[in-house]
């Protein structure tokens, strides 16, 4: 044990933070293996209509949200380890993948921030298409495919149709709405359109939450990890 004084005391101090943020990491990992497999967004996301995927934007930042969990999970134990055994090359391995895991972040929180409402919106604009075939007075195959859809997207979200609802639509109502009570529970007569952007806003808020109390933790362990090289580069025995 080289370091000894203050300089031990933040040796400590590092090591606990990069325990947080190895637990960080597995929490980030989690939440993102549950939004992947969380039963409203999965049944939504695996639609098909006339040949079209229900877009897919969600299931990609989740992917990447999955790859960052298992990324500072690495980082993490690589910090612990490297405070402990007070090993200049492995502090700095260190601070460089912290370097670069802020700023991807940085640039994740930017593109999250301007892409915000894209995800709700691509799945509202799939669940209209569906609507206007669903409610054509025609019976054809088109249509039957397009009720199949929404009747996934109002069991999933307990909504019923887009909130202004035509006369067609008023026709269909009762085969395509969730059948709770009768007539119509005010809960299920909600927009889909509301549930949809309420749906992915609530997620948002979470994985923002989280990015924010990561980037702390983050900033204070580049402040330690650089105090501590220079205490370890310092210190007699070495």
């Amino acid at each position: 044990m080289a370091v000894t004084g203050c300089s031990q005391c933040i040796k400590y101090m590092l090591f606990f933070l990069n325990f947080i943020f190895w637990l960080a990491g597995g929490v980030i990992l989690g939440v993102a293996l549950w939004l992947r497999h969380d039963s409203q967004t999965s049944n939504l996301l695996m639609l098909q209509f006339e040949g079209n995927q229900a877009p897919g934007t969600f299931h990609i930042s989740v992917y990447v949200l999955i790859a960052i969990g298992a990324v500072m999970m690495f980082v993490g134990f690589l910090g612990c380890y490297g405070a402990i055994q007070e090993s200049q090359c492995l502090l700095g391995m260190f601070f460089t993948c912290l370097v670069i895991l802020f700023a991807c972040e940085v640039a994740a929180g930017i593109w999250g921030f301007i892409n915000r409402d894209t995800i709700s919106t691509e799945l509202i604009n799939f669940y209209d298409a569906a609507y206007i075939k669903a409610v054509d007075p025609v019976d054809t195959t088109s249509r039957q495919a397009a009720s199949k859809v929404l009747e996934v997207f109002h069991d999933s979200l307990d909504c019923c149709g887009k909130g202004d609802e035509n006369q067609l639509f008023t026709v269909v109502q009762a085969s395509l709405c969730p059948k709770k009570t009768f007539p119509l529970d005010p809960l299920i007569s909600q927009s889909c359109h509301t549930k949809l952007r309420d749906l992915f806003t609530e997620k948002l808020h979470v994985i923002g939450l989280a990015a924010l109390v990561i980037a702390v933790i983050m900033v204070f362990e580049m402040i330690f990890t650089m105090v501590l090289c220079c205490a370890i580069r310092n210190a007699p025995a070495y």
